[in-house]
């Protein structure tokens, strides 16, 4: 179904009027949305604090600290979205992949994947796996009231290369090689990940999630024919086996300048766009029918309240001939960012663009 319906069968929810919504769905909205890719943790102090002693997948399995980060944001900052705190890995590490976040490294995988056999490692995702997050979204909903929360995954392609790297890499080079030399493994790699992500989506959207982003954290290291024929299938499975929900699917990925449209393409109703490419060109590149988030550069958050100011207009400006527009950096929150800027940041976005 099109995010630009009502669920069929549903009264609009109390988020279905929400700026972040309409803009998603390209309809006429009271100012432009904000909301910031990792908002819920990091810059924040009362984050720190609350997570302090707690290493971070454990935090991801918290019900009533998920609900508390996850808030944390929303009253500080006063976005227009609240933003699911967990972490792209959840979904495997549920299923019972071996890993864990390193402090300073990031997602370590014991026993990468790196044959067929290895296969037997990812079964199914079933909402008993994950019932915290169950809990964790329907304790956020009742406390959001009419902010939407966006429920979020890693896109195939991003968890694959943890899966076979064994961590993060520069280079992919082990991923690359299955995916040139092996093409048959990879495809059927990428397609249990996305039977996996799918299901991590539906758990989202079912306990109450009114909008969901796919995070290809790492597909701006592929070629666009690579991408299309290695990657698209599996991105478009997942966004086909949740549309129905009628909910907006968001796709995102970084330094995906030259793939924007084979993005578009895999089935999002908004194309996230980072900050190497303005937005009116990010939508020649789109074409038609696709609202766009984004893309202040993170680290303009740095340089002060009037050079802020000036970067937020050229974003706007930018932005002006766009059927819909969602504010947002062009990646996440750095962890050192003054908090206070992104408040002001939000406040100035919403004053610039009140209609």
């Amino acid at each position: 179904m099109s995010a630009n319906a009502s669920p069929s069968g549903h009264q609009p929810t109390a988020t279905y009027d929400s700026a972040f919504l309409k803009a998603c769905r390209r309809e006429p909205v009271p100012h432009t949305p904000v909301w910031f890719m990792r908002q819920a943790g990091r810059s924040l102090p009362e984050y720190l604090k609350v997570r302090e002693g707690i290493p971070m997948l454990e935090s991801c399995m918290r019900p009533e600290l998920v609900t508390e980060i996850t808030l944390q944001p929303v009253r500080r900052h006063q976005v227009d979205a609240a933003i699911y705190f967990s972490d792209i890995v959840v979904p495997l590490k549920a299923i019972g992949i071996d890993l864990d976040i390193k402090p300073g490294v990031g997602p370590v995988v014991e026993r990468p994947i790196r044959s067929r056999a290895d296969l037997a490692q990812l079964r199914d995702l079933t909402p008993e796996d994950v019932s915290y997050v169950t809990e964790a979204i329907e304790l956020l909903t009742a406390e959001l009231g009419g902010t939407p929360l966006i429920g979020f995954a890693g896109a195939p392609f991003t968890l694959a290369s943890y899966l076979v790297e064994g961590g993060p890499s520069r280079t992919y080079e082990n991923a690359k090689a299955m995916m040139y030399g092996d093409p048959e493994l990879w495809a059927d790699l990428l397609d249990r990940l996305a039977e996996i992500t799918a299901a991590f989506l539906r758990v989202q959207i079912e306990a109450g999630a009114s909008a969901v982003q796919l995070f290809d954290s790492w597909a701006g290291a592929l070629a666009p024919a690579d991408y299309r024929r290695s990657v698209l299938p599996a991105s478009a499975k997942v966004f086909d086996a949740v549309a129905g929900y009628g909910v907006p699917r968001i796709h995102f990925g970084v330094g995906t300048g030259e793939l924007l449209g084979l993005m578009g393409e895999a089935g999002a109703d908004v194309v996230g766009v980072d900050w190497r490419v303005p937005l009116d060109e990010a939508a020649r590149r789109v074409g038609p029918g696709k609202a766009l988030q984004g893309n202040l550069d993170p680290t303009v958050l740095f340089a002060g309240p009037e050079a802020v100011r000036t970067k937020t207009r050229e974003v706007l400006d930018s932005a002006a001939g766009l059927e819909g527009h969602v504010f947002n950096l062009g990646h996440g929150v750095l962890p050192s960012t003054d908090p206070d800027a992104l408040t002001r940041l939000v406040e100035y976005v919403h004053e610039q663009t009140a209609r």
